[in-house]
């Protein structure tokens, strides 16, 4: 297999790199270079998707068997991708995600459930991280991916992704405040379903599908109710061997408090129905998904072996700052001994 990849040394495009390499594919990689250069023996070949004179300059280097984009979020730039290699590739594989879909976190969501409106020509004009954006742009990228490339189309939606090298922060905060020890807070109730996907099974199974020639779409994530939040946080505790204590405030009280779900709590939503993401079309076209303590355990020691995730602005988003959570513990204590 000759694959092409649009990314590849942030997170889910190096997961998938050697996921390719594992299976002695030839890969050629487009980026700028700013996070470093792939593995050898991968054909490294650097160029921006801003500029069109490097996407003609990428196209000359094919043909390929499929392209993999792993980096598109601004349509207009994908649409010029898409258009500059469709001469040279038999199919177009993008990693969306699962704010496509427009009722989502309101309500259960399938490959079937409606999306966002799209602009698969837009080009809004910023680069940067806007959460609102987020789903109609990758929608408007699969629209556009989908107008240059008919049928030959592979589009992956995935939940909330975790694994070595994440850079959004997620686990890693958690993995990180766990291990310094102490009183830790926790969203109630400790049962509460989660459907975090490792990275690694992310690549394995787009690379499966693109193997078998599979098209059109599949959501990405273990099936609904396998994990909860206490096991997370349970998986975090034995990974790193701390001594904590993990109290589990009432999470209306936590809202009422000011907290920003999602964020400085890590993976916390209040509404039951943003972790019930129906995946059971990719479990039996054969994605697997490994034990959340084995995620844990594999990014924990990759932070400890000196691991830094890309430089990213989300990063800073995430997590409850020390005095911000010593005083939310005192106020929740105060708030169960006062009558």
């Amino acid at each position: 297999m000759r694959l092409l990849i649009l990314g590849g040394t942030w997170f889910v495009g190096r997961a998938v790199l050697r996921e390719a390499l594992a299976r002695r594919w030839h890969v050629t990689v487009f980026n700028r270079g700013r996070s470093g250069p792939p593995p050898a023996p991968v054909e490294h070949i650097r160029g921006d998707w801003e500029r069109p004179q490097d996407l003609v300059r990428l196209a000359a280097h094919g043909p390929w068997d499929a392209v993999l984009d792993v980096a598109g979020t601004i349509p207009a730039l994908v649409r010029n991708a898409a258009r500059a290699l469709a001469p040279v590739t038999g199919r177009y594989v993008f990693i969306s995600t699962i704010s496509a879909y427009r009722d989502w976190p309101y309500a259960p969501v399938d490959e079937n459930s409606p999306l966002w409106e799209g602009d698969p020509d837009l080009d809004p004009g910023t680069r940067r991280w806007d959460p609102d954006a987020y789903g109609p742009l990758k929608v408007g990228c699969e629209l556009a991916i989908r107008r240059e490339f008919d049928r030959h189309v592979l589009i992956m939606r995935p939940h909330v992704i975790l694994g070595p090298h994440e850079y959004v922060g997620r686990l890693p905060w958690w993995l990180t405040r766990i291990s310094r020890g102490g009183v830790v807070l926790a969203p109630a109730p400790p049962d509460r379903a989660i459907q975090p996907v490792d990275v690694r099974d992310v690549a394995r199974f787009t690379l499966d599908q693109i193997q078998a020639g599979g098209a059109g779409v599949f959501n990405l994530a273990p099936p609904v109710g396998r994990d909860t939040y206490e096991g997370l946080l349970i998986a975090c505790v034995d990974v790193t061997g701390a001594s904590c204590e993990i109290v589990w405030a009432d999470e209306q009280w936590l809202k009422a408090q000011g907290v920003a779900e999602w964020t400085e709590i890590p993976l916390w939503r209040t509404l039951p129905t943003a972790w019930t993401m129906d995946t059971r079309k990719a479990h039996a076209a054969g994605l697997v998904c490994r034990p959340l303590r084995e995620t844990a355990a594999d990014t924990w020691q990759w932070l400890q072996a000196g691991g830094r995730p890309v430089e990213h602005e989300r990063f800073a988003e995430h997590g409850l700052a020390p005095d911000r959570e010593a005083e939310l513990l005192r106020r929740w204590r105060l708030s169960r001994t006062t009558p």
